[in-house]
């Protein structure tokens, strides 16, 4: 088995502290009788996946790797609907967290 790099570590339990975060924040927002009449149910939804995707990332799964990357890719695409410091920050965020999952110890990391 290999040993888990630290920075996999650390973007597997940002993802899980934003869904979580995200989900504790956004769920008084969603209604009961009618989920579907604002877009809560889906932001609900995202943050969801944030939370599957850092765990199964922690445990090694590339799939959740791949998920992850698409998961703030798609932040950076609905950034560019708001202020341009969304965008950049959504920008970065992707920069960094690709250069760490994509890293040569993390795909070994990731390889069955």
């Amino acid at each position: 088995m290999i040993k888990r790099p630290l920075s996999v570590t650390i973007v597997g339990w940002l993802f899980i502290a934003a869904g979580i975060v995200g989900v504790a924040y956004h769920a008084t927002e969603l209604n009961i009788h009618n989920p579907f009449s604002n877009d809560q149910a889906w932001v609900l939804f995202s943050r969801l996946l944030a939370i599957v995707g850092g765990a199964f990332t922690l445990r090694g799964a590339n799939w959740a790797r791949w998920l992850l990357l698409v998961w703030i890719a798609y932040h950076v695409y609905i950034s560019f609907f708001h202020e341009f410091s969304q965008l950049a920050t959504h920008a970065v965020l992707l920069a960094v967290i690709s250069y760490f999952l994509l890293r040569p110890d993390a795909k070994k990391y990731f390889q069955p």
